[in-house]
């Protein structure tokens, strides 16, 4: 009987595989052949699945957006407004080493798309999807601005994230900041710390 392949789960595979070099590595020493060693495939494996090394990313860069989505969307929005947006960003913070590396990753992903449109029309439908549920969840709570208030979220998150990278040590005042900003962000909700 000949073996089934579980084509998706392949192909989820090879995108975790390049995930894990673009946070150790950069972008800029991921190829076929790379990823094909990270995965435990040969590159002719990888091949049968991506025909090409942007395709791979392509893939990849989605990959690391259904992450992050994945883990916001078991926040529970019936929170208060403050402690609720606090574990929204927190899921999206480079806290621990796999998010670490998809954090890294990420910001691979972002300065790759300054140069290639597939990428960067990606990075802008998952920030757009983002910002919509964001928006849609504070209006729906009543917060005032509910559209500027999700940008300054997703801003807040995206430089604390990035801040984390290159300064881990500095963890805790981060999360200070974020809390400071927060209670600019929600005044009229009591600070959880």
């Amino acid at each position: 009987m000949p073996k089934t392949v579980d084509r998706p789960e392949q192909r989820r595979q090879i995108g975790a595989a390049l995930l894990r070099l673009a946070a150790e590595r950069g972008l800029d020493q991921i190829s076929v052949r790379t990823v094909a060693a990270a995965s435990g495939r040969s590159a002719g494996a990888v091949q049968k699945y991506f025909r090409s090394k942007e395709e791979m990313l392509v893939f990849a860069a989605q990959l690391a957006g259904e992450r992050v989505e994945e883990r916001m969307a078991l926040v529970d929005t019936h929170l208060p407004l403050r402690q609720a947006l606090r574990e929204l960003i927190l899921t999206t913070l480079p806290l621990d080493e796999g998010r670490r590396a998809e954090a890294a990753a990420q910001l691979a992903f972002a300065l790759q798309a300054a140069h290639h449109p597939r990428l960067a029309a990606i990075r802008r439908q998952v920030d757009h999807d983002v910002r919509d549920v964001l928006a849609a969840w504070l209006d729906r709570v009543g917060c005032p601005d509910a559209g500027a208030t999700a940008d300054a979220v997703i801003a807040l998150s995206d430089g604390l994230a990035l801040r984390m990278l290159y300064t881990p040590a500095e963890q805790s005042s981060l999360l200070d900041a974020l809390d400071r900003a927060l209670d600019v962000l929600t005044p009229d909700v009591p600070s959880a710390t």
